[in-house]
């Protein structure tokens, strides 16, 4: 504890500097053995930060205030619907992507009033103004619909007003000009469904529009929500289809014994890896068959913040908010829209010259709020055992430049990356939906120097004789449909091959040059793993019963049900009659199964093989499939003391600054958790040791199952519970010292039974026993009939739907899948880093026609 108290007493006496401008401390987007060459920055960044000297040169000065986690959205969505329905004056949301249609509590049947749009009416009816800015996408490249979301929400309510950014200027008759040249006749309404991978550079640039000579591929991509400029959410979440789910990720959502209890109506649920959204302002667009296929699970983190910190949010908003204004709304639809003051009360546009922080009264107060609240003389004091006392250190950081923010570029979620990294004593700890990065310029066009932070610390530790790890999880496929062996496929092999071009080949990937550096053994100090579950979907007997009985189709009654839950009068109406003639059946019809068996595999869970089943053995068989549980994370723990949370992802597009716009927060909170470290005592931070645990835990089904419909204290913002974690129980003691042997025997372990379980039974790709195309094809293409591909009944022979058991494997039948599904714990498995390594090139060689897709891949 003295020494946490002592880092903390530094870390003021340094706050205090940087107030006073006696210290100025320079960050550059390199880590500390990048050459001069590499550190040196463009004028562009140097007009940004010469006159800067917050840390990490970001806008806002470093601040204090209350934080608390969410993993994964059942919870984070209850604390925002918590908040939303009590706003007085202001909401504040900022997103990639929103759908109106997206429930925040679960069942649907039962929570009407908790759909987002029905609550932005509801308190812009009591007088709330609402502001929200969302990503205007590219339409022939993304389907989110951005034009759906602000009509449908301002057609609410005049206190709703929407601004979608940027306005793409696209040339569609060059784009499709270009596109015939290259391909032959394609119309227009042909390029939704057209590969981005394959389009030449000049249409690309037809189709995206410019700005001030600035070709607009990138997105905004900031995921926030402010409560009358008071409280804040923000981090990977959008609130928007596919996102909601809890720590025990059912990815089955079948209810034949009662359509009420249906989870995930309509377009939401979703499972990238078959079908992408389409047509999202109709629920009814949605393909997936959910008697077929599963769902996929999502992996998200989020925080809630109160305090101080709050300010550079508003800053941060209020910014957006009036450049975009200035930008469309000075003369047009004059008095619709107005500007929103900052968190100092001017209206004003902030100075565009990269300082944006305030002006130095602004600064010094800040430092002496940190000063006060670390000495315990002002609201918010430092006390040991108070959660939620404020305390915590907490710095916004960005990614921002000209077009996203009338701003000269700024990096400074990149630089607290690096710098954290750097200064790591013992481990760090990275969950990211993407990992691109480089080692050195020779990885052109990757530019960010994450991966060299990383190669330095751990050569440093390897040659010093330290313990010291990085742990990296992220998906094992991007999110996109397709069979990655098509050609439709592409751009995520182009994904892929960057990824591991990062991570363990290509010559100048983070092993390779470990390697390089006398490294022996990289994978002592750095490991990468990827999360994937099952479950089963209840196609039992009782479905069949029920459909014969009503004379209904489950699908024809589910879709009734959708579509009451989807619609805006969804209970004025009344019930419908496929729906209500379904219903009554099955109060003749009980259903003895399960409709998720998700719990089986989290801690206490039931014994799979006493799971009942109302039907044969082969129908069950069919039932089970596994899907990739998606990480969307964008965290990074260090040290069980710092934490980086935020919406930048792990590659060029979020970390450059002058690609997608992004913000993030840097956590050190100093209330102190008495803890180990490779068995030794180690004064942690409590915040980021209980969402470090809680992590693992999750990962490893360490944590009770988790049911949609049981909100808890951890369920709601920081303004109303402190954040609940149970200290010292078993499963807490089992991950309590993430450095020492009995962990990484326990981590390693599940990751590699769960690995050897899914790969006999699912035959999931990527695997490491797939080195060659035609091993992919032995051990993925013949087995599985692909959604989308178009098969001669013969062809068909022998396979089974995508997703779903491969029975070769079992001559003893659904029992012996049972006995191998019952090992599995948790979800995480190991990625396999040997997947095609065989291949010369997974994608550059499709992608040479088209040398702009380099910088939108990464």
């Amino acid at each position: 504890m003295d020494e946490l108290l002592h880092k903390l007493q530094d870390k003021v006496e340094e706050s205090i500097q940087e107030v006073f401008g006696i210290k100025e401390e320079k960050h550059s987007h390199n880590s500390e053995q990048a050459s001069t060459e590499e550190q040196a920055s463009t004028e562009e960044q140097h007009q940004a930060t010469s006159s800067n000297t917050n840390r990490f040169l970001s806008f806002a000065a470093p601040s204090t205030g209350a934080v608390k986690w969410y993993v994964d959205g059942a919870s984070y969505f209850h604390a925002v619907s918590i908040a939303l329905e009590e706003a007085q004056e202001s909401i504040y949301i900022l997103d990639w992507w929103l759908s109106p249609e997206l429930y925040l509590r679960r069942p649907p049947s039962r929570n009407e009033q908790y759909r987002v749009d029905n609550m932005l009416k509801a308190a812009a009816e009591r007088g709330v103004k609402v502001h929200i800015i969302v990503y205007k996408e590219v339409t022939q490249a993304l389907t989110l619909d951005s034009a759906h979301t602000k009509h449908a929400l301002e057609a609410l309510h005049p206190n709703i007003n929407v601004f979608r950014h940027p306005d793409h200027t696209p040339n569609v008759n060059d784009a499709k000009a270009d596109l015939e040249s290259s391909f032959g006749d394609l119309s227009i309404a042909r390029l939704n469904a057209f590969s981005l991978s394959k389009v030449s550079g000049d249409a690309l640039k037809a189709l995206y529009g410019s700005s001030d000579d600035m070709v607009l591929y990138w997105a905004h991509h900031e995921k926030l929500c402010l409560i009358d400029r008071k409280l804040a959410f923000m981090g990977g979440l959008d609130m928007c289809f596919g996102r909601w789910d809890t720590n025990s990720h059912p990815i089955a959502d079948a209810h034949p014994g009662n359509l009420d209890d249906i989870i995930f109506p309509g377009q939401d649920y979703n499972n990238a890896r078959i079908y992408d959204f389409e047509g999202v302002d109709k629920w009814d667009h949605n393909q997936l068959d959910r008697t077929k296929s599963s769902r996929m699970g999502w992996s998200d983190i989020s925080i809630s913040l109160h305090g101080p910190i709050v300010n550079s949010l508003i800053d941060h908003f209020s910014d957006r908010w009036n450049y975009i204004f200035d930008q469309k709304y000075n003369t047009k639809n004059p008095g619709k829209f107005e500007k929103i003051a900052s968190s100092s009360g001017a209206k004003l546009t902030p100075e565009r010259d990269g300082r944006l922080a305030g002006d130095f009264q602004s600064r010094l107060n800040r430092g002496v709020r940190r000063f006060m609240a670390a000495e315990g003389e002002e609201g918010g004091q430092y006390e040991a055992g108070q959660s939620q006392g404020g305390n915590a250190s907490i710095q916004l950081c960005r990614s921002c430049t000209k077009w996203s923010a009338g701003h000269p570029t700024e990096h400074s979620i990149a630089n607290a990356y690096v710098d954290a990294i750097s200064k790591a004593e013992h481990f760090v700890y990275i969950e990211n939906q993407f990992f691109i990065t480089a080692t050195s310029d020779e990885q052109k066009p990757v530019e960010n120097k994450i991966g060299r932070a990383i190669v330095d610390r751990i050569s440093r530790a390897h040659h010093s004789n330290e313990e010291f790890r990085v742990i990296v999880l992220m998906p094992a496929v991007p999110a996109f449909a397709g069979d990655l062996h098509s050609d439709g496929a592409l751009g995520t092999r182009a994904i892929m091959e960057f990824q591991y071009n990062s991570i363990n080949r290509g010559g100048h990937s983070i092993m390779e040059a470990l390697q390089q550096e006398g490294v022996d053994d990289p994978r002592r100090y750095i490991t990468f793993y990827n999360l994937r579950n099952y479950d089963r979907i209840n196609t039992s007997s009782t479905m069949g019963r029920v459909e014969r009985e009503s004379g209904v189709d489950y699908e024809d009654a589910r879709r009734e049900h959708d579509d009451m839950v989807e619609r805006s009068d969804a209970y004025e109406g009344g019930r419908g009659g496929q729906y209500d003639r379904y219903q009554r059946a099955t109060e003749e019809a009980p259903d003895l199964t399960w409709d998720s068996i998700s719990s089986c595999y989290m801690d206490g869970g039931p014994d799979l093989n006493r799971v009942p089943w109302q039907g044969s053995e082969e129908s069950e068989m069919d039932a089970f499939v596994s899907e990739e549980l998606y990480i969307h994370s964008k965290v990074l723990i260090a040290d069980d003391r710092l934490v980086i949370c935020g919406s930048a992802n792990l590659n060029d597009r979020s970390q450059l600054g002058n690609h997608d716009s992004e913000i993030a927060v840097v956590i050190e909170d100093p209330e102190p958790i008495e803890s180990s470290m490779n068995g030794r005592p180690f004064t942690a931070s409590k915040f980021a040791t209980s969402l470090r645990r809680q992590l693992y835990r999750k990962h490893l089904g360490l944590l009770p199952h988790q049911r949609p419909d049981h909100p808890t204290a951890n369920w709601t913002p920081i303004t109303r519970d402190p954040q609940e974690y149970d200290w010292d129980s078993a499963a807490d003691r089992l991950v309590a010292d993430p450095m020492s042997r009995e962990f990484w025997d326990l981590w390693t372990s599940t990751a590699r039974t769960n690995t050897e379980v899914f790969s006999k039974v699912f035959h999931p790709v990527p695997n490491d026993c797939v080195r060659t195309w035609q091993q992919y094809e032995d051990f993925f293409s013949r087995n599985f009939i692909i959604p989308g591909v178009e098969y001669k009944d013969e062809e068909k022979e022998g396979k089974v739907e995508y997703g779903h058991v491969v029975k070769d494997e079992f001559p003893g039948g659904v029992q012996e899948v049972k006995e191998w599904l019952g090992r599995v714990r948790g979800t995480l498995v190991e990625m396999p880093l040997d997947f095609l390594i065989e291949v010369k090139d997974l994608a550059k060689e499709g992608l040479s026609l088209n040398h702009f897709t380099d910088e939108i891949y990464t």
